[in-house]
């Protein structure tokens, strides 16, 4: 799976590993660098899709931040009210050098789901540039409710 945050890294206090108390510093940094990469990405930086949802007079803005990721691997669906973004990705690595070959693969999927009221399914428009999906979603003009008041007799 890809990581949206490309460094997070929690204060877990003074002398929490015991390489901190030996002051290994440049061991650390190795063994941290090593595992620290595409291959081994750090779990703290998995986590869902950042989404924020503007609204503005005529229409809802939804931006979706999805860094390393290329446009033929998100889906975007509306079926049932319901708008769904899907990011899906199967990535292999084949490398031949000298003496050794390299393969690795990584796969991974992360969706998000939103109950869309009063917006025009027909008119719903995305764009993706720089890492964040934008969708422009125009709202329906919403029709005052009839009322009337009943005599009662």
């Amino acid at each position: 799976m890809f990581g949206l945050s490309p460094y997070n890294r929690r204060n877990r206090g003074m002398m929490s590993r015991p390489s901190d108390f030996f002051n290994f510093d440049s061991f650390n940094n190795f063994i941290e660098s090593f595992f620290n990469t595409d291959f081994f990405p750090q779990v703290q930086s998995v986590g869902q899709m950042k989404v924020d949802i503007k609204e503005q007079d005529n229409k809802y803005v939804l931006e979706a931040e999805l860094p390393g990721v290329n446009k033929d691997e998100i889906t975007v669906e509306l079926r049932d009210d319901m708008l769904t973004i899907s990011v899906q990705r199967d990535e292999r690595i084949e490398e031949t050098k000298e003496n050794y070959i390299r393969k690795e693969r990584r796969y991974g999927s992360q969706s998000r789901s939103f109950y869309l009221e009063n917006v025009k399914a027909e008119d719903i428009k995305a764009k993706f540039e720089n890492g964040i999906l934008s969708i422009s979603l125009p709202k329906k003009e919403v029709k005052a409710k009839n009322s009337r008041k009943i005599d009662i007799n």
